[in-house]
C-alpha cells in the first residue's frame, strides 16, 4: 500500500514540472526553461522530429521563428488568429523558437511571450548542428526563416517566407482538403 501511495506522489510530482503547454501526446522535452510567461520545453532535433511526423487524424502547422527576425515577428499574429479561429478542430499550432540558447534565452522568450500575448504552443530547439537537420524538415530549406510546415497525413506544405492570416488560412485549408 505504501507503495502505491509514493508511487502516485511520484507521478503527479513528475506531471505538476511538465510544461502546460506542450501537448501530452508530444516527446518528452529534454529540459524545460522556466521562463516568466511559464514553462516552454526544450529539444534538440533527435527529439523533436517525431512532431513533424506525425501520423493522426490532425493537421499541424509548424513555424520555425526568432524573437530577433523582423518578419517572423510581424506574422506571429496570423498565426495566434490560426490557432484561435481553429481551435475545438483537429489543427495544432506550435511555434518552434530558434533563439540563440544562452543565459538569458529563459528571460528574453518570457518577456517575449508576454509582450506578443502568444497563446499557441511555445516550444525551444536548441540544436546548433542546423546543416544536419533542416534537410530533414524539407530537403528544400535554405535555413531561412520565418518558415513553416503544414501537414497531415494525406499532405505535406513547406513554406519559406512570411504569412498573413488570409494566406495561411488558405494554405491550412488546402492542406485539409478543404479548398473552394
Amino acid at each position: 500500500m505504501r507503495f502505491l501511495y509514493y508511487g502516485i506522489i511520484f507521478i503527479s510530482l513528475i506531471q505538476a514540472c511538465q510544461p502546460k503547454n506542450v501537448q501530452s501526446e508530444w516527446p518528452q522535452p529534454l529540459e524545460v526553461l522556466k521562463t516568466s510567461a511559464g514553462p516552454i520545453a526544450v529539444y534538440d532535433y533527435e527529439h523533436i522530429e517525431p512532431l513533424f511526423q506525425r501520423n493522426n487524424d490532425t493537421t499541424y502547422v509548424i513555424n520555425f521563428w526568432a524573437t530577433w527576425c523582423k518578419p517572423c515577428v510581424e506574422e506571429l499574429p496570423a498565426f495566434q488568429q490560426l490557432d484561435k479561429e481553429y481551435k475545438g478542430r483537429k489543427v495544432k499550432v506550435l511555434l518552434v523558437s530558434l533563439d540563440m540558447k544562452d543565459d538569458k534565452v529563459a528571460e528574453r522568450l518570457g518577456k517575449f511571450i508576454q509582450k506578443k500575448d502568444l497563446k499557441s504552443t511555445v516550444v525551444f530547439l536548441d540544436d546548433p548542428d542546423a546543416n544536419s537537420w533542416i534537410t530533414k524538415v524539407d530537403p528544400n530549406w535554405s535555413g531561412a526563416i520565418p518558415a513553416t510546415l503544414i501537414y497531415n497525413v494525406e499532405k505535406r506544405r513547406f513554406f519559406e517566407k512570411s504569412f498573413d492570416y488570409e494566406t495561411l488560412s488558405k494554405e491550412l485549408e488546402e492542406v485539409m482538403g478543404l479548398e473552394q
